[in-house]
């Protein structure tokens, strides 16, 4: 009989019942197939759990579970959404995952959608991510990862925006201002107020909310590309040669900067800045590949920073947010990391000076 091991986080779903699982499984893959084991895996930052159904009798030998908090709940994010009103007649991680595969992008195949039991059957991409591939290798090793890494991001961007399918809900929402300010506004609220255990000044939230509309108008003016928007190391899994893409949910319409920025400015591996400078050239020759040229690769490194400033922001917040809101506090270490990339960027540019004198008082890891 199949076994569960013991989730690693807390939750109060319930497993997923064997005798169902095993049924699927035969009804959906092969009729050869037995489970042999259900194991849960660690937990992400979501409502979603996930386990693997290791299985004897045939291929595939193990299939990744994806457990949803509640069967039919996809009419909402977990992440606030930008853009038309647009009817959600399905689960956003399916509609998105059908238009990413039809352009090649490498994500995982879905076996099943137990729609009733709201769970998942997707192939398994195993247990080794981007951080921890790269966390054990060496220099020459690093970049080659993370070129690949580029390499799909390039793809992801040219492929999967053209031509434009109607269809995909990532083509109905947006990084428009509204919803960078959301995210600015999500940082104020919860990595500077909830931290500090009071208001700010009305003085210094005036002005600083000023420069960060200042910011999101830049960001917003930019050409949309198709945006993953949560492109780091730990949503990229080493699968022998493939690199393959997963929880993609939230995708939408954003400036070329932003995945671009998830991946090189991670919460969770804090890469070399002269390999972070050598990236961003590689990045901008795969688009001239493409034929798509930045004459000013200055202005481009300038969009690249100030998104930079917006992601990291928006990410602190959010880590405080998973703590005080959610009850998890394993994120609250990775603060100092994304704020250490802010402090860089805050330096970096006069223009942001006006930005960095009112807000540091308030964020010790910036001054």
């Amino acid at each position: 009989m199949a076994t569960v091991n013991p989730a690693s986080s807390t939750s109060s779903l319930p497993p997923p019942d064997h005798a169902l699982v095993a049924q699927k499984m035969k009804a959906h893959l092969s009729p050869n197939l037995e489970l042999k084991e259900l194991s849960a895996l660690p937990g992400d930052a979501s409502n979603r759990r996930y386990y693997r159904a290791s299985m004897t009798g045939g291929s595939p030998h193990s299939v990744i579970l994806m457990q949803l908090a509640e069967p039919e709940a996809f009419k909402r994010s977990e992440e606030a959404v930008s853009g038309a009103v647009h009817q959600i007649s399905e689960l956003p991680f399916t509609n998105i995952m059908a238009h990413l595969a039809k352009a090649n992008v490498p994500v995982p195949t879905l076996y099943h959608y137990d729609r009733s039991a709201g769970l998942l059957y997707l192939e398994d991409f195993g247990d080794v991510t981007l951080a921890e591939a790269v966390s054990r290798a060496d220099a020459p090793n690093v970049e080659s990862r993370y070129k690949q890494a580029i390499n799909v991001l390039v793809h992801i961007q040219f492929d999967a925006t053209t031509p434009e399918d109607r269809g995909c809900l990532a083509f109905h929402r947006s990084f428009d201002v509204p919803l960078l300010m959301w995210e600015f506004d999500h940082f104020l609220e919860y990595g500077v107020e909830a931290r500090h255990g009071k208001p700010l000044p009305e003085g210094d939230a005036t002005t600083i909310r000023s420069e960060f509309e200042r910011i999101a108008q830049v960001l917003a003016s930019q050409p949309r590309v198709f945006t993953h928007r949560d492109y780091h190391s730990r949503n990229l899994m080493v699968d022998g040669l493939r690199l393959g893409v997963i929880d993609f949910q939230d995708a939408l319409m954003g400036p070329a900067t932003y995945d671009l920025a998830s991946l090189l400015r991670d919460a969770y591996i804090q890469l070399d800045e002269t390999l972070i400078d050598d990236l961003v050239t590689y990045y901008l020759d795969q688009l001239e590949e493409r034929r798509f040229v930045w004459a000013n690769r200055a202005a481009f490194r300038r969009l690249f920073d100030l998104t930079s400033i917006q992601r990291n922001l928006k990410a602190a917040g959010r880590f405080v947010y998973i703590d005080r809101v959610k009850g998890n506090p394993k994120f609250l270490s990775d603060i100092p990391r994304v704020l250490g990339y802010v402090k860089r960027n805050l330096k970096k540019y006069p223009e942001l000076e006006t930005l960095r004198k009112h807000i540091t008082p308030y964020v010790p890891e910036l001054q």
